[in-house]
């Protein structure tokens, strides 16, 4: 039945009043965001350039600091990593012997994040147990990427200053976690390089950091510390201090750093069992990630790992640091349309698939190890074992610059896979030149393998004492730390934090 010109008026009257008062609150949603958006930062505080305590900044920025915050949650476990302490030799004991003489063998921990760095590294077995300044087996050097407070440290004493004398040294000082000042500068919130190491191994590639996007710095600031690098303690000018350096003269790539090591002759230490020179690899996130297809499409750490998010008018970056398997909506699903549950199984193939080949290159090399001791044993001569040892040192750098990076076999499994390929090669061939100099050595059967399939059965093997060491580890969390606290306690609460004049 056809409607009445009356009852259409009508129908036109209402639906218009619908349509203004749905424009009406959506015109209101959006000036209500404009306003919260445009005074949404509204300082409180002061923040003087170098300020190393992110409690202070986050007066300033509460939601960054909020997302920073819950880096404590440890309870997230992926396959390969998550915010988890794990004990690595409790759970891969073959590492004890490759890392035999070197206090990796002592204490392996998975870090737990950024929350945890100052936490961690002192409850770490690797740091000892110092009984004051000057005493201890690390130098100062080794705090560079924990804290805030080492960027204030080196523009108070200078940078060579910084690097000289013993962790134990700095302990006081060294107190707050990596944090806002590492990454920002206090007055403009420009992300910045705080590490001098960093623009020293870009000048060594003939790049410089300030020509930098700030799409790159999103991944710089993280390859601060993301990175491969070593203690040179005879730079010229700088004797005596343990400089930190990157090892980028020659690229990022493996055998770059590799050849950047022989060239100088450079030995993190001598393996005890093998007498090979080797080549410790600390964790090279950044080079890895720098050869994946992520890097080459622009995709920075940040895009993955510190996502944008978005609450009420305000959209910032989400400090919440961590594994995107965590957060995959805001991380992966932003570029890839698939499910979670399809994406999540895509990063285990491919990590599981480089575990199988990773660990076919750890056992070839323990048994290079514990084949070149009976080498020794049976009185070769270091003519005969020079190109051994050089296979071994090579074949085991390989393996530890895919194992030591985090996510690297995800970040770029295609290079990872062809670095452990090529260490796979070299072990066989050190190992096939061993049994030809053991037969020539009247040992004409298999080298017998000792029993190290727990942790507690690896370091009795290779004669480390962990009762004597646990003991000063102890001690030092007993008796000096409680000092470094109170020392710091008493130095920042003579520096007080000037609040904003509201007139």
């Amino acid at each position: 039945m056809a409607l009445s010109n009356k009852t259409r008026n009508w129908l036109l009257f209402f639906s218009t009043v619908v349509v203004v008062f749905l424009l009406g609150m959506l015109a209101s949603s959006i000036m209500d965001r404009k306003a919260e958006s445009r005074f949404a930062y509204q300082p409180q505080v002061n923040i003087p350039a170098g300020e190393p305590r992110n409690a202070v900044w986050g007066k300033n920025f509460p939601r960054q600091y909020q997302s920073y915050m819950r880096t404590a949650d440890t309870s997230f476990v992926s396959y390969q990593g998550g915010g988890n302490l794990r004990d690595i030799l409790e759970e891969n004991p073959r590492l004890v012997v490759l890392f035999a003489g070197y206090g990796f063998s002592k204490d392996y921990n998975q870090g737990r994040g950024h929350y945890y760095a100052i936490e961690d590294t002192r409850n770490s077995l690797r740091t000892g147990g110092p009984t004051g300044p000057g005493t201890g087996p690390m130098p100062s050097t080794c705090w560079t990427c924990k804290s805030p407070d080492v960027p204030r440290l080196m523009n108070e004493i200078g940078i060579t200053e910084f690097y000289e004398g013993k962790w134990a040294d700095k302990g006081p000082e060294v107190v707050n976690a990596i944090g806002c000042a590492d990454c920002h500068d206090a007055n403009t919130m420009s992300l910045r390089i705080s590490r001098p190491a960093l623009v020293e191994g870009l000048k060594a590639m003939g790049k410089d950091v300030n020509q930098a996007t700030h799409q790159e710095m999103r991944s710089l600031v993280c390859a601060q510390c993301h990175v491969e690098y070593y203690f040179n303690k005879n730079l010229p000018g700088k004797e005596g201090a343990a400089y930190l350096v990157f090892p980028w003269k020659n690229g990022h790539s493996a055998e770059d750093m590799e050849r950047y090591y022989d060239d100088m002759s450079f030995v993190d230490w001598t393996h005890p069992i093998s007498k090979t020179p080797m080549l410790k690899a600390q964790h090279p996130d950044y080079e890895v990630y720098m050869t994946g297809v992520h890097a080459k499409r622009g995709v920075s750490c940040a895009d993955c790992h510190m996502p944008y998010r978005t609450e009420g008018g305000q959209k910032f970056t989400d400090h919440h640091i961590q594994s995107p398997l965590n957060n995959v909506v805001n991380s992966c699903q932003v570029c890839h349309r698939e499910e979670t549950e399809d994406l999540v199984n895509d990063v285990y193939d491919r990590q599981q698939k480089f575990k199988s080949n990773l660990v076919t290159l750890e056992d070839l090399l323990v048994r290079a190890h514990i084949e070149a001791g009976k080498a020794w044993e049976l009185g070769a001569g270091e003519d005969q074992m020079e190109p051994i040892l050089k296979g071994i040192r090579h074949a085991q750098w390989r393996w530890d610059y895919v194992a030591a990076t985090h996510g690297g076999s995800f970040h770029s499994p295609v290079e990872a896979n062809r670095v452990v390929a090529t260490g796979i090669n070299l072990a066989q061939e050190a190992r096939l030149k061993l049994s030809r100099l053991l037969a020539g050595l009247g040992w004409n059967k298999p080298v017998p393998y000792p029993d190290i399939n727990t942790k507690e059965k690896a370091q009795a093997f290779v004669g480390l004492d962990m009762a004597k060491l646990e003991k000063e580890k102890e001690e030092f969390k007993k008796n000096i730390i409680p000092q470094w606290l109170e020392e710091a306690k008493n130095r920042e609460a003579s520096q007080p934090i000037e609040e904003v004049s509201l007139n």
